[in-house]
């Protein structure tokens, strides 16, 4: 299980296990927070087709399908 501490994510890299449409290196590219702190929405952006997408964050904590970083 990756660990990811929500305000470390905006700009965080990620490398998708699975990739889809040959897309497989992401960066966090906006969070926006209410007004407790937590995360209302993540949009992912694919570094190759600069392609943004909605995701919840938490997606983000499975290793099965993430791997934290670019490898």
């Amino acid at each position: 299980m990756n660990k990811i501490h929500s305000k470390k994510l905006l700009g965080s890299k990620w490398t998708a296990t699975i990739p889809s449409n040959k897309e497989k290196h992401f960066i966090v590219s906006e969070v926006e927070f209410d007004d407790e702190g937590l995360v209302v929405s993540c949009s992912i952006e694919a570094v190759m087709s600069k392609q943004s997408m909605l995701i919840n964050w938490h997606e983000l904590k499975n290793d099965g399908n993430w791997i934290h970083g670019w490898k």
